[in-house]
């Protein structure tokens, strides 16, 4: 028998088929492209995040209590307010001195018999800037509405600084009254509109005739 065939040597043999073999299937593996490879693994990589979007600037929001508020400070008609309702707006808006001088006078006028009540107080721009642009549908004219209502620009009840007072007999009492608290009427044709406006000594200033005057 030759050395080539004994049995030692055959297991020799086969044993390196066997490394020849999977040594082949390692380098074919290895020369497949990543994508292949990924294929037969079955791995599924994740798709791109988007792009981020920008909206075109006509598509920004106009924002401020002017461009979209046209109804703080508004009461529906015939409702008014106690002076000391501050959860509303219309009261907790305005100028803190003019609310205590306003809550001691409704105090005194309780005493003397005469219910004080708020019709009007703070108000936002946009609803201020509605309420005049009725007026001029109103009276005709921007000039003619300037005397009732003023525009959003100048008009105390924006900046928290004028109050409307209700009823009749109640601004009466407070036109008799009021500069002891520092409130005062300021337009001869609305015996409603109080600001805070006397002086040290308790003066008024004169009556202007209307909002433009």
């Amino acid at each position: 028998m030759s050395a080539r065939n004994t049995p030692r040597h055959a297991g020799i043999s086969r044993a390196l088929a066997a490394i020849g073999g999977a040594l082949a299937v390692t380098l074919t593996a290895c020369a497949q492209s990543p994508e292949v490879m990924l294929a037969q693994t079955s791995i599924v990589l994740p798709p791109p995040p988007p792009e981020p979007v920008t909206p075109p600037p006509g598509d920004q929001l106009a924002i401020g209590p002017a461009a979209v508020d046209t109804t703080g400070g508004w009461l529906p008609d015939g409702t008014t307010l106690s002076p000391f309702d501050v959860t509303n707006p219309i009261l907790s808006q305005i100028d803190p001195a003019l609310l205590t001088a306003v809550q001691n006078a409704a105090r005194a006028a309780e005493a003397a018999g005469i219910g004080l009540r708020i019709t009007s107080g703070w108000r936002s721009k946009g609803f201020q800037q509605r309420l005049f642009d009725n007026a001029v549908g109103t009276y005709g004219s921007v000039t003619a509405a300037a005397e009732f209502v003023a525009t959003p620009e100048v008009s105390k009840h924006v900046t928290g600084q004028a109050i409307d007072i209700g009823p009749p007999e109640a601004d009466q009492w407070l036109i008799a009254n009021g500069r002891q608290f520092g409130l005062c009427q300021i337009y001869a044709n609305e015996i409603w509109h109080f600001e805070l406006a006397a002086d040290a000594q308790g003066n008024c200033p004169p009556l202007r005739p209307n909002a433009a005057g």
